[in-house]
């Protein structure tokens, strides 16, 4: 039995049996297969070929040890089913493939706590970096994370954190969709938020706020609703608006579901959109489209975001200047569609 599994162990090639087959040494091999830049073509090919025939698997785990690089990083995001961050997940691991890298998808639920788990990751060296999609902990308690490797923020802002940020103008974004619905004559318009912590909605709302104040509207505080993430929290929410003795005409509800919720509890209720009620979202996610009426929201370049956002973490990767706060802002666009003009108006 001891004779049969040798031999069995033998089949299976080595770094050692590569070398000999491609009549080269070990430490050439070592250097192809690790990608070191000083390996002519030639050599290259021979070892590949030699590889190839002998089916030969370079072992990942102990390339790991040596170079104290798992090439893997992990992305937190709050919700794996918002179409915005499934987007985001699915640009962001062709922008990882791309490097080489494998991505690792971490749903925090808003939980601080699962968001210090996973920041354990750095810490035990499971992975190169983390991408924070959104933050729950108070940036002092995430900070030190910084001794174990890079964290890069992508989407979320944090004044006092010294790390790359790459981000959007979300008060610009928040501004102009609100400025839409001024100018085409609505005066009550009420605001949603997901939650008031995040940047992202400190933004929106900012935006929202600057817009009534340059058209001298006040803001009504029984216009303003939070804890607003889902299509149901939309429908929720317009069930709201239906008591209220004072009725919004517009509402800008921060996020594409929130919006398809409201409207699709508006039209059950008998309610026509935008006659009597206007709705803007965020994200122009793919939904906007596919309701009646379609929705008019605010474009987010998620793609260029995600792209920027590897290659900002690849560099901090591979240069460890892990403490460097650079800012990188994206553009936002409005897209007007049928939830807040009829078909052909626009003011």
């Amino acid at each position: 039995m001891l004779i049969n599994l040798f031999k069995v162990a033998r089949l299976v090639a080595t770094i050692e049996d590569v070398a000999r087959l491609a009549g080269l040494s070990r430490t050439t091999v070592s250097r192809v297969i690790n990608n070191h830049p000083y390996v002519s073509e030639k050599k290259r090919l021979l070892v590949s070929t030699a590889m190839s025939e002998l089916g030969y698997v370079p072992n990942s785990s102990a390339r790991s040890l040596r170079s104290q690089k798992t090439e893997m990083i992990a992305l937190l995001i709050p919700r794996v089913m918002n179409p915005f961050f499934s987007e985001l997940i699915e640009r962001m691991e062709m922008a990882a493939a791309e490097n080489g890298y494998q991505l690792i998808i971490c749903q925090t639920k808003y939980s601080k706590k699962k968001e210090l788990d996973y920041l354990n990751l750095l810490k035990t060296r499971q992975v190169d970096g983390i991408i924070l999609s959104s933050i729950q902990n108070d940036w002092s308690i995430i900070q030190p994370f910084l001794e174990y490797g890079p964290i890069v923020l992508c989407n979320e802002f944090e004044e006092e954190a010294e790390v790359p940020s790459v981000r959007l103008d979300q008060t610009y974004g928040g501004y102009i969709a609100t400025k839409h619905l001024l100018n085409i004559g609505h005066r009550q318009i009420a605001y949603c938020t997901g939650g008031h912590k995040s940047s992202v909605a400190k933004g929106r709302e900012t935006g929202f706020r600057k817009a009534l104040t340059e058209f001298d509207v006040d803001v009504n505080e029984s216009f303003l609703f939070s804890d607003a993430f889902t299509i149901e929290d939309g429908r929720r929410i317009f069930q709201v608006i239906q008591k209220l003795n004072e009725r919004p005409t517009a509402i800008f509800t921060g996020g594409d579901e929130v919006a398809a919720g409201i409207i699709s509890e508006a039209k059950r209720s008998g309610w026509s959109v935008p006659e009597d009620l206007a709705v803007v979202g965020f994200d122009n996610q793919a939904i906007t489209e596919l309701v009646e009426p379609t929705i008019t929201t605010v474009n987010q370049p998620i793609e260029e975001m995600a792209r920027k956002t590897f290659q900002v973490m690849i560099e901090k990767v591979k240069s460890k200047r892990y403490r460097q706060k650079e800012i990188y802002e994206y553009d936002l666009e409005l897209i007007v569609r049928e939830s807040t003009v009829k078909q052909g108006v626009y003011v």
